[in-house]
Formats: C-alpha cells, structure tokens, sequence
C-alpha cells in the first residue's frame, strides 16, 4: 500500500508549482498529478481545474480534503523573468526555460527537434492580468484552507531557499498519514 497524502499547490502563474509538486512526489515517495497535464482534456469537456475557486475547493473538500496546502508567494519581478525564459513544445507540453532549464539546441525540442513557442500568456505584457486574475480568485480559496488550519505559506525567489522549511513540515506531517493505494500531490 502506498501512503496517502493529498497536497495542492498553489501559486500564480510561474511560481513553481509543478518544481515543487515533482520535488515532494520524488522525495516523499508520492504520485504527482498535475492539473495542467489534464487541462487540454478538460477544456475539451468544458470543465474546469481544481481548485482555482472556492467552489471547486468546497467540491474538493467534499470529496478528497487535503491535508496540506502549500501557497507560493513569489514576487513579480521573479515571476517575469522566469515566465520570459520559458519555452513550450507545443504537441507534448514539455517545458524549458532558457536560464535553468534549456533545450540542447537553441529553439528545439529535444526528443522531436521541432520548434518551440512562448506561449502569449507567458509573455510580460499578459502576466499582470494573469496575476490580478490569481489574486481575486485565489484569496477566498486560500482563506478557507486558512481556516481549516492546514494553508502553508512559503515566501522567496529560489525554490532551493524555501524547500528546506517546506521540507520539514512536509516530514513532520507524513508520518501519521495511513496507508492507501492512491499517493497524491495536486500542482495547481
């Protein structure tokens, strides 16, 4: 039996979610389910990922609660620089960023060595609205995790500064949790 530990990230556009969701699946032993790999299907079935308002984080509650919810507070400036370096494979969705991350070749895949795009969303002149949309939508979310007592907020630029005090909540917490076949840590 696998441990059960439900986890959703949040954070704004670029913040690091799918960094840290990876990190705590491999260091923890746990499967990592991303809301953005499901997003093309769920678009094509006009639903929406979870949970980005309070009344899918309500639903959520209903039916799998999380133990812990791990909230990203990133500056903009971080959040700009990281969002103009990355680069997309449109057909597979892998992702590259030019400073940390970067493709073999410049502007290549590199499995397919087809081209890559920057998505107009990433680009600076739609981030802020990306961000003042994150920020309405996300504080009443945040406020009832808050109040269920189970919201972790981490501040900083670099995932490395911040993974350690992450990292030690996340060790004093999975100890306790009971054995289930379904290991879960959701990147919002």
């Amino acid at each position: 039996m696998a441990k059960l530990f439900r986890a959703v990230i949040m954070g704004p556009p670029g913040s690091g979610k799918g960094t840290i969701s990876k990190r705590i699946a491999h260091n923890f032993g746990l499967q990592y389910l991303s809301c953005a790999q499901f997003l093309q299907d769920i678009v094509a079935s006009n639903q929406t990922g979870y949970p980005r308002t309070l009344r899918q984080a309500q639903a959520l509650n209903d039916l799998y609660p999380p133990h812990m919810v791990i909230s990203l507070n990133i500056p903009y400036e971080t959040l700009r620089e990281r969002l103009s370096d990355k680069w997309i494979h449109p057909a597979s969705g892998r992702v590259y960023n030019m400073t940390f991350n970067p493709p073999r070749v410049k502007g290549k895949d590199d499995i397919t060595g087809e081209p890559l795009v920057q998505s107009e969303d990433d680009k600076p002149e739609a981030l802020m609205a990306r961000l003042r949309h994150y920020k309405d939508v996300a504080k009443p979310v945040l406020d009832l995790y808050k109040s269920q007592g189970i919201l972790h907020s981490f501040s900083g630029t670099d995932t490395d500064r911040i993974w350690p005090y992450m990292n030690s909540i996340l060790s004093a917490k999975l100890p306790g949790l009971h054995s289930e076949p379904h290991p879960e840590v959701y990147g919002v």
